[in-house]
């Protein structure tokens, strides 16, 4: 039941676990309530009646015996930055991990131990000291704990493999109450399954990484041209990735021209074809294989240059500020057909808000290669994700942008592989969905691996893969 139902006693509920916690509790109605269940995606409006601030393991198991023996709803915040919201859930509990930020590196073994609280630009802010990485996404503000379990690509994915792939070991609070070491060889099933199956398994409060050794700055940037051009661009796109080593990364950007410093001003706010590139190796290999980015006609800008990988890193942050609200349709794709940039190029010509962009990113490289079984990441073959961003400011203004990011999604359908990425799943999808995010011997390994280790479906509020003969 939630909280309000009888016969539960808010009031004695509120006593019994800030009793049994190191850490804070702010429960609805509280004057910093609206703060506390503050997230990035700003449509969700879940209200969850209390939200424990934990500061320890300890705290997180009092958490979830809690949870578990008052059949309460449990959802966990780490980064907050999941666009389906999963954070948060209604009138249970939520765990907030949001202040267990810590990141502790190694040089010696190249490990980083990150608690789970932790976001990417505290990662990368503790590893470049070191001239080390961690394989993570593209936007530093996502959080370490949801990224990973999903699997996590970016940057330099392509020469290190996943996020999921670099995880050596963590500690995990499971739904009867015990912390877990899982690893290789500590608890094997589980260490599989987490990398790559989500939240299902229990709550993560610790990661330990195994880093790459990496220079401070790279070859990285952008190459910016009106989306007028977008077949040439697309093409260029398609031609350059075809022959791309591991040490080279793309990603195609279609959306409107921010008010940047690097763009001529009469071009802000119209809509542009951008391809952004990051080189993991000699800058002089590098500036090889990105010269054919730079020749598309006359670029608008080029900020292709050494920099520091974090200020790369940090490149698309801006456009995806915390309580906006957000829509994400999404697909894999084997190829660049021209049919499938057509259809690019006819959706992206009626961008309903000038925060919403559309991104085409290159997979592949090592992940590719990597033995399919190796975790629970689903269909590393996939040489390219699509994902339709829609973005918005006002809840009038919802029906427009949710309708054309969903009519985008159904005509790249003929062009798709029939998989999604489990990150990019909105709340509105169904189970058959979730099931093409993985193949289906991994779903199945999933399923069982969930009813040995969580038979109640506790941990049901993120893409919940079900137990069999589940009670919820």
């Amino acid at each position: 039941m939630a909280i309000g139902e009888a016969p539960f006693d808010v009031g004695k509920a509120v006593a019994v676990l800030r009793a049994r916690l190191t850490g804070g509790v702010v429960r609805l109605g509280d004057r910093d309530y609206d703060a506390a269940r503050s997230i990035w995606n700003g449509m969700t409006e879940r209200r969850p009646a209390l939200i424990a601030r934990v500061r320890d393991a300890a705290d997180v198991i009092a958490c979830v015996n809690f949870a578990r023996e008052a059949d309460l709803p449990l959802s966990i915040r780490g980064g907050g930055h999941n666009v389906a919201g999963t954070a948060l859930c209604d009138g249970g509990l939520t765990i907030d991990m949001s202040g267990r930020r810590a990141v502790r590196v190694d040089p010696a073994r190249s490990i980083a131990q990150v608690e789970a609280g932790a976001t990417w630009g505290d990662v990368d802010a503790g590893m470049r000291r070191f001239g080390l990485v961690v394989p993570s996404g593209i936007v530093s503000k996502t959080g370490v704990a949801g990224l990973t379990m999903g699997g996590g690509f970016g940057w330099t994915s392509r020469k290190f493999g996943f996020s999921a792939d670099n995880l050596a070991s963590f500690d995990i609070v499971t739904a009867d109450g015990r912390l877990c070491h899982a690893s290789a060889i500590e608890h094997p099933d589980l260490f599989w399954a987490v990398r790559g199956g989500g939240g299902n398994f229990g709550v993560v409060t610790s990661f330990e990484f195994d880093a790459h050794r990496l220079e401070p700055s790279l070859l990285c940037g952008m190459v910016v041209y009106p989306l007028e051009q977008i077949r040439a661009v697309a093409g260029r796109f398609r031609e350059v990735c075809a022959e791309a080593p591991d040490d080279l990364c793309c990603l195609l950007i279609l959306r409107h021209a921010p008010a940047a410093p690097y763009l001529p001003a009469q071009v802000h706010g119209r809509p542009i074809a951008a391809i952004a590139a990051c080189w993991v190796g000699d800058p002089v290999a590098g500036a090889h294989a990105m010269q054919p980015l730079k020749t598309i006609g006359q670029p608008l800008a080029d900020t292709i240059q050494l920099k520091p990988f974090v200020e790369h890193q940090t490149m698309l942050d801006a456009s995806q500020p915390f309580g906006r609200r957000y829509y994400w349709k999404s697909h894999f794709c084997r190829q660049i057909s021209d049919g499938l940039v057509d259809a690019l190029a006819a959706h992206s010509e009626q961008l309903p808000s000038a925060h919403s962009s559309v991104l085409l990113m290159q997979l592949g490289g090592r992940p590719g290669r990597l033995d399919p079984g190796t975790n629970a990441v689903g269909l590393r073959e996939a040489p390219f994700v699509l994902n339709i961003q829609a973005a918005w400011e006002q809840p009038g203004d919802d029906a427009l942008n949710l309708e054309w990011a969903r009519a985008f999604w159904r005509s790249v359908v003929p062009f798709s592989t029939g998989g999604v990425y489990v990150n990019f799943m909105t709340e509105d999808e169904s189970e058959a969905r979730l099931r093409a995010a993985y193949s289906e011997p991994s779903y199945a390994r999933l399923r069982q691996i969930k009813t040995r280790w969580d038979p109640g479906n506790l941990f049901h509020g993120a893409q919940n893969i079900v137990p069999m003969q589940a009670t919820r």
